[in-house]
């Protein structure tokens, strides 16, 4: 087994900054790498990150801005937005030594592209190992150290497990998985999904509409898991149905708050996108190549580019024919 000693972050906002955390307490030396070196400088000074306020950071995590030197590290945890993703590995692939495993924690589909998270790594860096960590879980609970779980998916089963080992500890655990299009599609596809449960929420449709968004949206995401391989005990898991119940649920998802303000008739929330935003397009045009239907999540992006407004989009939804189960 690898020893795999130290981790590198890139990326220094709230979810990089509770990764190297979760880095920290399994014992590994962590270089955290922000932006800029303003940045970097201020969370060394401070010990904290504004980002993700009463945190105290690990003696074990170094703060940097240096992209060569964050790629000596054994393991890199890319946690940038998805649509920035390609970028940052790009930067990184010239410094990195074959078969470094790169682990994307981001979620989401690429636009242009339409690639996956991997799919990205291995096109940027296709001497590294591509990995992806997906799961229910948010920054601060993660960075305090509450109990959590999620998936690590890597082609090679084998390079999975060990780096679950790597990064597991007594209140972050990570399961194991070879289905990597799986964990992908579980993660990108609920961020699409949260937003529909927020704007029943927004829009008073009750705890019945909402629930029922949030299990025929299960269903749409396991169709199109199917249709690209993946496998049904991964839909059913942690990357996707517990994803998606928590992303649906939970005030702190941002794109459940997106969707509860356009639910109320509110302009979009101000700051970072949703996630969900950029992938709701691509993952219907994904689902129409593969022949899947996915009309929750045809619903979200026809409101996003404003094609159609809410009520007719529910309209459209409640107006479906009648149909079995499945």
């Amino acid at each position: 087994m690898p020893s795999f000693k130290s981790v590198s972050v890139i990326g220094a906002g709230a979810w990089g900054t509770a990764l190297a955390a979760v880095a920290a307490r399994a014992g590994r030396d962590v270089l955290l790498c922000a932006r800029d070196a303003a940045m970097a400088a201020q969370i060394a000074a401070t010990r904290e990150n504004p980002r993700l306020p009463g945190v105290r950071l690990d003696a074990n995590i170094e703060v940097i801005a240096d992209m060569a030197a964050a790629a000596r590290a054994d393991i890199m945890l890319i946690v940038t937005p998805a649509q920035q993703l390609r970028a940052a590995v790009t930067a990184l692939a010239p410094h990195l030594a074959n078969g470094t495993p790169v682990i994307a924690c981001a979620k989401g589909i690429e636009r242009g592209s339409h690639q996956f998270m991997t799919e990205v790594i291995s096109e940027a860096a296709p001497h590294a190992a591509a990995a992806i960590l997906s799961g229910p879980s948010f920054a601060d609970d993660v960075a305090r150290g509450l109990p959590t779980a999620v998936t690590l998916a890597a082609k090679d089963e084998r390079l999975a497990s060990e780096l679950v080992q790597a990064l597991g500890s007594s209140t972050f655990r990570p399961y194991h998985t070879s289905d990597v299009r799986g964990v992908e599609i579980g993660g990108a596809a609920k961020n699409v999904l949260a937003i529909a449960a927020g704007i029943a929420v927004g829009r008073q449709l009750g705890a019945s509409a909402q629930a029922a968004l949030t299990t025929r949206g299960f269903s749409e995401l396991v169709r199109l898991g199917r249709a690209c391989g993946a496998r049904s005990e991964t839909m059913a898991g942690l990357s996707g149905l517990g994803d998606l119940i928590l992303s649906c649920s939970s005030a702190q998802s941002r794109n459940f708050a997106l969707g509860a303000a356009l639910g109320r008739g509110e302009p979009r929330p101000s700051g970072k996108l949703a996630e969900g935003e950029f992938t709701a397009p691509v993952l219907v045009e994904l689902a129409a190549s593969q022949n899947v239907d996915m009309p929750v999540s045809s619903a979200v992006a026809a409101i996003l580019s404003g094609t159609a407004t809410i009520d007719e989009a529910i309209e459209s939804l409640l107006t479906r024919p009648f149909k079995a189960e499945g």
